[in-house]
């Protein structure tokens, strides 16, 4: 450290001292130089927190509370949420009090007008002056304030009132909504913004709902190129126990995908500690989070970090006794209550946790692969199928562009939506790539007379057959079965698709009364292959599928992948560049899992504990191409837990 930084240093520690705060709070003046190596923090602050923080006392015992358990090294103070503003002398003292610890201070915004009787989220109503008038000043404010503003996830379109009828007229709600929304991000965001402060950045954060955006007037194509930065919604809480059931590998899709939209203005992710049964949901999310390379991530919110009330495991009983990645005693054990206090560890101690744990190997890692998903801006449909995928091992770049040069293309029923994908469906199976389309896809293109057909004569029926056995065949003859013996496997519906026989082949079958429906069928054209994937009725059925089906699944699609691995549905596997990876389980037991390497790999070096693990050939050799001559290592993952590993 400089003897001018050894200087400032002292000063803040006699600010601190003088405030009561003692030199257990003297640290945070180093807070700028960021507290971990790999991403910073920040965390975000409520209009109604930026009130109670207006007394001195409790802002200082709120701060000692969150910093004894996270560090952080900026703020967001909110100055307007649900028809309440702050005031603005305390946002100025408040700001004041980040900035002596070395805490950058930006703005907030949450252009959200409140709840209805029915306590359902209201937007702003564009077509009303009133609600003009209230955003206008809302962003004024904050941009009087400060040079870096984030408007939180409400800046969409939602109502219906007379007014909004008539300014539609002829036109979808969806054209009007997102014509709509481009004006207000023009005018009366950004514009009336770089009025009161011409060098404001305004950052629009988009939430984690991206299937439906253009329904509300989100638009990730012109919309999101309007502001300094973008920023992402990662919170996917509970899988299940939860309105929307967002899957786990989302909170490192979405950035992934905001990313490819934005390269250089993805700032960060958002997590919140809302919706999780048990504590390592919440580090989970804040994990996937990482896996992705973010270069900040958010924690929402001030209040719910400051809590004097302890954090609980919640439902954790089924694997406490294991050593999981989220180790609840550990995590206990490494708070050190401020001096003078009886502070018991909260949700930020999982945050600091989570945080610090992750940052010890993520320099390490390269930069995200994944197998190039294609979703066109404005598109939906099989709603978030991708992250399904994710979660029985398939990695993906989901972009919003069609991947011209990939060697490897998912698409799904979204990638309908460009009306020119049959000739670039073509193009790529001549120049020697492979290419998967999903049933849902297929549909869509035959539906619309698209001429998939002059790909392959391959026809969508639709009608349900309800599967419990299943099949594999590579020649197309004799068929081994891909169910687990002595275990009868839950009943899965899928639509039907019929092919012609010796054209194209059911490399995996399910059978149902002596009758075939095909899971995964494949077919040459040009220099290429092309993969039909039935998808279940019920996409959440994927993880229904036995095991052998979801190797056998993985051993085709993934052929070409560098990395792939054999695991029950419920194991995600993150990639990168410089042939590291991450295994992770979101499963409440433990489980093994073989993962397959290039060619010529002689270990896999463990990115935490160092240690080598050496290859397991395979006892019973595999009739399936991609296996052949590759190395295999087996290891052992505990429940909702990750590993992270070097091919050497």
């Amino acid at each position: 450290m400089t003897m001018r930084n050894n200087r400032a240093a002292a000063l803040v520690a006699a600010v601190c001292c003088s405030l009561g705060l003692g030199a257990a709070l003297a640290r945070p003046a180093l807070a700028a130089e960021r507290p971990y190596k790999n991403f910073s923090v920040a965390v975000y602050i409520p209009v109604t927190s930026t009130r109670a923080l207006a007394n001195r006392e409790t802002l200082r015992r709120q701060f000692q509370r969150i910093w004894s358990q996270v560090h952080f090294n900026k703020v967001y103070l909110e100055v307007y949420r649900d028809q309440v503003f702050a005031d603005p002398a305390t946002l100025d003292r408040i700001a004041a009090f980040f900035r002596r610890r070395g805490i950058t201070v930006d703005g907030g915004i949450t252009l959200f007008a409140g709840r209805n009787k029915y306590n359902q989220f209201n937007s702003f109503d564009f077509e009303k002056p009133h609600d003009v008038a209230m955003c206008e000043r809302a962003v004024r404010m904050a941009a009087r304030h400060f040079n870096t503003v984030i408007l939180d996830d409400f800046t969409f379109f939602n109502t219906r009132s007379n007014a909004d009828i008539r300014a539609k007229g002829s036109q979808s709600w969806t054209r009007y909504r997102l014509r709509k929304m481009r004006w207000v991000a023009k005018r009366l965001i950004i514009g009336a913004a770089r009025k009161v402060n011409p060098h404001v950045k305004v950052i629009i954060k988009y939430p984690n709902w991206y299937e439906h955006f253009q329904g509300l007037g989100f638009d990730l194509d012109r919309e999101a190129k309007m502001f300094s930065g973008i920023y992402t919604g990662d919170e996917t809480r509970d899988p299940v126990h939860t309105a929307q059931m967002l899957q786990q590998y989302e909170s490192y899709l979405i950035y992934r995908y905001y990313h490819n939209i934005r390269p250089h203005a993805a700032d960060g992710g958002w997590v919140d500690t809302f919706g999780d049964l048990y504590a390592d949901r919440y580090a989970e999310q804040l994990w996937d989070t990482l896996f992705a390379k973010v270069p900040q991530i958010t924690l929402f919110s001030w209040p719910q970090l400051a809590v004097p009330e302890p954090v609980t495991p919640g439902n954790r009983d089924a694997w406490a006794a294991d050593r999981t990645s989220f180790n609840w005693d550990a995590m206990v054990r490494s708070f050190k209550a401020p001096p003078g206090t009886e502070a018991v560890p909260g949700w930020a101690r999982v945050a600091g946790y989570a945080l610090g744990q992750v940052d010890a190997f993520l320099g390490k890692l390269g930069k995200p692969i994944g197998v190039a998903s294609y979703k066109p801006f404005q598109s939906s449909g099989e709603d978030f199928l991708q992250n399904y995928l994710g979660n029985i091992g398939i990695p993906i770049n989901l972009m919003p562009h069609y991947p011209t040069h990939a060697r490897l293309v998912l698409l799904t029923e979204e990638a309908a939506a460009d009306p020119h994908l049959v000739p670039k469906i073509e193009a790529s199976l001549r120049s020697g790539a492979d290419v998967i389309i999903t049933s849902g896809l297929l549909h869509a293109l035959e539906r619309q007379h698209r001429g998939i057909r002059n790909v392959a004569e391959i026809t969508y029926t639709g009608l349900p057959i309800a599967v419990r056995h299943y099949l594999g065949s590579i020649t197309g003859g004799a068929t081994a079965s891909l169910d687990v013996p002595g275990e009868r496997a839950a009943r899965v519906i899928f639509p039907e698709i019929r092919f012609y026989t010796n054209d194209s082949w059911p490399v995996i079958q399910g059978e149902a009364a002596a009758h075939g429906v095909p899971v995964l069928l494949m077919t040459g054209y040009s220099r290429g292959q092309l993969y039909v994937l039935d998808v279940p009725s019920n996409m959440g059925d994927v993880y229904r599928l036995p095991e052998p089906v979801l190797n056998t699944l993985r051993g085709y699609l993934l052929a070409r992948f560098p990395v792939r691995i054999n695991a029950p549905a419920h194991v995600a596997l993150f990639t990168y560049s410089n042939d590291t990876l991450i295994v992770e389980s979101y499963l409440p037991r433990p489980v093994t899992v073989r993962i397959f390497v290039h060619h010529g790999a002689q270990r896999l070096v463990d990115l935490v504990s160092g240690r080598a693990v050496l290859p397991a050939p395979i006892v019973t050799p595999s009739p399936l191409p991609s296996e052949q001559g590759q190395a295999s290592f087996v290891v052992r993952l505990a429940p909702h837990s990750y590993r992270a590993f070097a091919v050497r």
